[in-house]
């Protein structure tokens, strides 16, 4: 939408025979559209009053999963909208170079162009040693489409995708083993909020298993057995495969024109999204870290203003488009929010206590309890925490980071404090604003209080 908008014919060619990519189909809406309808059918089994009616909840895999379809129509539409407004074509078929400034599709049409844009996303990773076509081994892909809900599940691999997956299947009542091949859960996060999100993944009842490496898988009749280089031996009903993924790459013919790509697909690029071939452009989960969808609409639209070179973006599209004359910047990872759906929700951006004591930056913590929130106790989502980090000496807010209820929105408000010029990013904004009451986002006030408190 940049690209045309700024006055280039664009052509888009799609492998798949529907648009939307992994996000739209199988990863991000799907996913969190089964982990609402599973939250929501618990709400309803715990609430005392439907216990006391006597009335019983017991979905099946397919009604939680039945919502999810109703939304990927509607965000197809949408976005076939785009393009139709806009006169995008679109090809359905594989597209692969043949040389620096020509494609070809399905192997019979050919489309040249002056500009490309890589953007075809990844896959989950799967080593040849483990039978991914047994039915009751899964990746982060198939196991959507499980039919029944099983007792038992091993997940192997404790990143994002693995402990969004683990605390879904711990909410189904599941008994859940959770295999870390690191030393601690999601490591780039906060410590306080890595040490929150375990806890509460024990007291839920998840068995996490830290430092362990898979020496084996068996799939069996009526379960799989994961045997682990310490020795140990996991029997479950299912096993979800969740370590790691890989970039749809090798079909590309990148090797016609000279882009290497990493061990496992990934395109290496520059701060504007360029590959090794400056005309080509690679973004979203191809390219690799963060790997996440509201990351890629960013990095697409950027690339799209480096290679108009307006300096400027140049319109706007309802959705996911950009605004008229903002001063184009390419993104940084460090400002891109990370959203976690484990049961509570995590979110952050900006740094951590680890980053910011190494960098010898001097700074001072603002703490928010949910449970001394009205709000938190008039919805009893009172788990839950926010944390500034910020300057002793300027007060700039140097880190949001979020645990609890809705912590993906709640982030936000910091992130947008964050991204104000030099003098207006700091922690007076919270006390000096006046916040409805009672919201989550009066944590906000409340958090920059206590750390203001701490300065004297």
């Amino acid at each position: 939408m940049q690209a045309v908008k700024g006055g280039h014919r664009v052509v888009v060619v799609e492998k798949y025979h529907f648009i939307g990519g992994g996000c739209t189909h199988w990863g991000t809406i799907p996913s969190k559209a089964l982990r609402y309808s599973i939250s929501a059918v618990m709400r309803a089994i715990n609430n005392p009053t439907i216990r006391e009616m006597g009335v019983h909840i017991c979905p099946s895999m397919q009604q939680l999963r039945s919502s999810s379809q109703a939304i990927i129509q509607r965000q197809v539409a949408m976005r076939q909208s785009f393009y139709d407004r806009n006169g995008v074509p679109i090809h359905f078929g594989e597209a692969r170079f043949v040389d620096p400034q020509t494609v070809e599709v399905d192997g019979t049409k050919r489309i040249t162009g002056k500009y490309f844009v890589i953007a075809t996303g990844s896959r989950p990773y799967r080593p040849e040693n483990i039978d991914f076509t047994h039915p009751r081994i899964f990746d982060s892909d198939t196991i959507l489409s499980l039919d029944n809900k099983p007792q038992s599940v091993t997940v192997y691999g404790a990143g994002v995708i693995g402990c969004e997956y683990a605390s879904m299947f711990r909410n189904l009542e599941m008994k859940v083993n959770l295999i870390n091949t690191r030393a601690k859960l999601l490591e780039f996060l906060d410590d306080e909020i890595i040490d929150a999100l375990a806890y509460h993944l024990r007291d839920q009842g998840i068995l996490i298993r830290h430092n362990e490496m898979v020496e084996g898988i068996e799939g069996q009749e009526d379960g799989v057995v994961v045997h682990l280089k310490s020795g140990k031996r996991l029997k479950t009903d299912i096993f979800l495969w969740a370590n790691g993924r890989q970039g749809n790459t090798e079909t590309l013919g990148l090797e016609q024109i000279g882009i290497e790509v990493a061990s496992r697909g990934q395109i290496k690029v520059n701060e504007h999204f360029q590959t090794s071939s400056p005309h080509i452009y690679a973004v979203g989960d191809v390219i690799g870290y963060p790997s996440l969808a509201s990351a890629a609409y960013s990095q697409g639209r950027f690339a799209a203003m480096h290679m108009l070179g307006t300096g400027h973006e140049t319109g706007h599209e309802t959705g996911h488009g950009a605004g008229h004359g903002t001063g184009y910047r390419p993104v940084r990872v460090e400002d891109i929010p990370t959203g976690i759906y484990t049961s509570p929700e995590i979110s952050s951006v900006g740094k951590t206590e680890r980053e910011l004591t190494a960098a010898c930056i001097p700074y001072e913590i603002g703490f928010s309890q949910f449970k001394s929130l009205a709000r938190a106790q008039i919805t009893g989502e009172t788990t839950g925490m926010l944390k500034l980090l910020f300057h002793r000496d300027t007060l700039e807010i140097l880190g949001v980071h979020c645990f609890g209820a809705q912590a993906a929105e709640i982030v936000h408000i910091g992130q947008a404090i964050m991204s104000q010029p030099q003098g207006n990013n700091t922690l007076e904004y919270f006390f000096e604003t006046t916040f409805n009451y009672p919201t989550m986002a009066e944590a906000y006030r409340v958090a920059a209080l206590n750390g203001y408190n701490r300065l004297f």
